[in-house]
């Protein structure tokens, strides 16, 4: 669901920052040096774009969100505000990130409900996470730390740093290095990646690396 009301114009940008003539840009976002946004994608007021961030075609990037450095956002996105999104985030094609838990056009009386009439809520995804091709993520809910859900898989509860979640709704079936490698496991509670080398050590419910 959107706030923005207001008609897009192009907005103040960094000199290196690249935006398509047909993309619509809300005079007040603010984008960082090398960002890039391509063909059709619309940036709702407020929002703000790290640095070498990519936000490929058609995206939706919603009113209030915040995208950290280096990240991409494939295309047909939809990121509805107020999402954070951490540094080096992949959101792939298709992904929704929704704001309302209880979506509803009417009030119980039929009264349409406007801007101001519900609470938006955030899905937060963290630093190096990944959300997979037409992957959904209901909020509120945060993806953590170089986690990675899978292609079609609807989030509806927080997803730990360096889990592996897939199907509907999504579970965890693993877990994954920063190379999205998942992990091979040593013994009860020790993990290794092959790709890096980093080992990590299960306390509890969480992977703490230990490299």
């Amino acid at each position: 669901m959107t706030q923005d009301r207001t008609a897009p114009r192009a907005a103040p940008a960094a000199p290196s920052a690249v935006v398509a003539p047909d993309a619509a840009v809300a005079s007040d976002v603010v984008l960082a040096a090398g960002v890039r946004i391509w063909g059709t994608s619309h940036v709702e007021t407020g929002a703000v774009i790290g640095s070498g961030t990519t936000v490929g075609r058609g995206v939706t990037i919603g009113a209030g969100v915040r995208i950290g450095a280096d990240c991409k956002v494939q295309n047909a996105a939809l990121v509805y505000g107020p999402a954070v999104l951490g540094d080096g985030v992949f959101v792939g094609p298709g992904c929704i990130l929704t704001n309302d838990h209880v979506p509803r056009a009417v009030d119980p009386d039929g009264t349409v409900r406007r801007v101001g009439d519900w609470q938006p809520a955030a899905v937060v995804v963290e630093q190096g996470a990944s959300l997979g091709a037409g992957a959904v993520c209901v909020a509120p809910v945060r993806i953590g730390r170089w986690a990675m859900v899978a292609a079609g898989a609807v989030v509806v509860a927080d997803v730990p740093d360096h889990a592996l979640v897939a199907g509907v709704p999504a579970r965890q079936i693993g877990w994954v290095g920063r190379t999205g490698t998942r992990l091979v496991r040593v013994d009860d509670l020790t993990f290794v990646c092959s790709d890096t080398g980093d080992r990590f050590v299960l306390d509890g419910e969480r992977l703490e690396v230990v490299r």
